[in-house]
């Protein structure tokens, strides 16, 4: 009677081995079949604009044994770049002079074998910056490029290349998205087409990096993590969606 039940038991869970073999083949089998039935494809769409918007930043500097010397000469030279400025037609909500920063400048100092024996501080540097944010791109790019005339006038100017940007970018995101999106539809309605499938439902959609470069540069300009030129007033942005249907 024992060697019956034994004989009973093991045969149960042979079974139940086999089943669950079969049953874990049958969900892996279907699984399989079920995921290969889709159809991906990537849409892209890209746009060529121009900049609306110009920032330039400057800064220029005073030196003198005392700091108060050294501030009447920064706020002389404030004077005249505000001048110069208002005379080429900047407002003065467009022109933002930031704080003034002082330290202290030093001289080296070396012993008779010329060896390095300290520094002695020899007066005061004072540097003003100044923003200016503007819609007039021709104004502000012809400033950029001659403010250094103020050097004939004792100011130590230095000037940085102007940035440009695009005040609509969300409104221009937003159409780039859209025009990609239809795009990857139309491909896998032609790849669904010419390989007899029917398209069903979406499965899954992916928005790629959205880019914007100097127009004319090439994908040789793009980024992993997104470009975003500022250097040039004439861009390309571009925008890529990965679409994934399932097929019926």
């Amino acid at each position: 009677m024992e060697k019956k039940c034994n004989w009973l038991t093991a045969l149960i869970i042979g079974l139940c081995i086999v089943i669950s073999c079969v049953a874990l083949a049958f969900g892996l089998s279907h699984f399989r079949a079920e995921s290969s039935h889709v159809i991906t494809a990537t849409g892209s769409a890209s746009v060529d604009f121009d900049a609306d918007i110009i920032i330039w930043r400057g800064s220029f500097s005073a030196t003198a044994y005392t700091s108060q010397e050294a501030y009447s000469k920064i706020k002389g030279d404030a004077d005249l770049v505000k001048k110069y400025l208002s005379d080429n037609g900047v407002t003065d909500e467009e022109a933002v002079f930031n704080s003034v920063d002082i330290g202290r400048t030093y001289d080296d100092v070396y012993d008779e074998n010329g060896n390095y024996s300290g520094s002695v501080p020899t007066g005061y540097q004072l540097t003003q910056s100044i923003t200016i944010t503007s819609s007039n791109i021709d104004t502000i790019e012809k400033i950029s490029r001659e403010i250094s005339t103020l050097l004939d006038q004792g100011v130590e100017l230095t000037s940085e290349s102007p940035e440009y940007y695009y005040s609509g970018l969300d409104d221009l995101k937003l159409d780039l998205i859209d025009k990609a999106s239809a795009n990857a539809k139309e491909r896998i309605d032609i790849m669904a087409k010419n390989t007899g499938a029917k398209v069903g439902k979406l499965n899954n959609s992916t928005l790629g990096v959205f880019q914007i470069t100097a127009k004319n540069t090439g994908t040789s300009s793009y980024s992993y993590d997104g470009a975003f030129d500022t250097s040039s007033k004439h861009k390309t942005a571009s925008i890529t969606v990965r679409l994934e249907y399932g097929l019926k």
